[in-house]
């Protein structure tokens, strides 16, 4: 893999974990009202699959979505004005963090209905493949909606139909608070596919680029006109399923596995890897972060000067 790869793969993984952890810091500050569900441990998966996407690709998050959207690269300052509820925000302060939309990187809007991106990604691969467009589109999920039937009939779908469409299961082991192990006879989610005929891959979700070489043999597979692709992707999410605590301190998991999991950082663990390669030094790195950290700063102070919605506003873009 080229250094310059290496380094945006960095690049997108530490502008994710900057801006969850300027979260983290004013969430007490109770300016935000909006539930957040957090990306932080999760990153790998978002840059290494982004890191082969284009442009014009269709993106489909879920509830927990701030990675995949980062990673494509929206922009941050109608991010922030979502998060504080602000007319600026990119769903005009309506929607909260599960409602992130951006139209422009083609990131589509999402919701909190577990499931509810994987049909609206096959239903985008379906228009392209009615219009002939040379994109793809990707449908992130997690082994929570995974239990949904959802996933099944779009998989028959997809393959049905040839549909240039790729499955990104992040598995984080937890739907909520639920381990599983408790849920699951068989572990391994990514097996399903081949009973649709399609092919598949499992991969580890802390290694960026573990995860851009998996995501780059799936891309290249579904833009030949070869039909959807599965991969799946081993990682853990830090903080609690909703908020910024970590909820292993209220006993929804075990302290032991969540240290463990800590020990695999995707981001401290490739800061080590490109450091020992001569890819990265300290004066790379204080550059980036300060780049990162000036876009954050930026963004909070658009969010923080921008105006409310009027009461006005209360009855758009309301339909019944």
């Amino acid at each position: 893999m080229k250094p310059e790869i290496k380094i945006d793969l960095l690049k997108k993984m530490l502008r994710a974990r900057l801006f969850e952890e300027k979260i983290v810091a004013v969430y007490g500050e109770q300016e935000m009202k909006t539930p957040v569900h957090l990306y932080i441990g999760q990153e790998a998966v978002a840059a290494g699959v982004s890191q082969n996407l284009k442009a014009e690709d269709y993106v489909f998050s879920t509830h927990r979505n701030h990675g995949h959207y980062l990673c494509k690269g929206t922009d941050l300052k109608p991010i922030v004005a979502e998060l504080y509820g602000k007319a600026t925000g990119c769903a005009k302060g309506k929607g909260g963090s599960m409602h992130f939309v951006d139209t422009d990187k083609n990131c589509m809007g999402t919701s909190a209905i577990v499931g509810g991106s994987i049909p609206l990604g096959a239903g985008a691969a379906l228009a392209i493949k009615m219009k002939g467009e040379k994109r793809l589109s990707v449908t992130y999920f997690g082994d929570g909606a995974s239990d949904e039937g959802v996933l099944q009939e779009t998989m028959n779908f997809a393959a049905l139909r040839k549909l240039p469409v790729l499955f990104v299961c992040e598995n984080n082991f937890y739907a909520t608070n639920s381990p599983q192990s408790a849920r699951h006879a068989e572990g391994t989610i990514s097996k399903r596919a081949p009973g649709f005929g399609i092919p598949f891959e499992l991969a580890d979700g802390n290694d960026p680029e573990a995860v851009c070489a998996a995501a780059e043999k799936a891309v290249a597979h579904i833009r030949a006109g070869n039909g959807p692709y599965f991969l799946e992707f081993p990682t853990y999410r830090w903080k609690g399923h909703v908020g910024p605590d970590c909820d292993y301190e209220k006993g929804c998991r075990p302290k032991e596995e969540f240290f463990e999991w800590q020990k695999k950082c995707p981001v401290e663990n490739y800061l080590k890897k490109l450091r020992a390669e001569g890819v990265l030094d300290d004066a790379l790195l204080d550059g980036i972060k300060a780049e990162i950290n000036a876009e954050i700063e930026a963004a909070w102070s658009f969010a923080k000067a921008s105006p409310h919605q009027s009461p006005e506003e209360l009855y758009t873009d309301v339909y019944s």
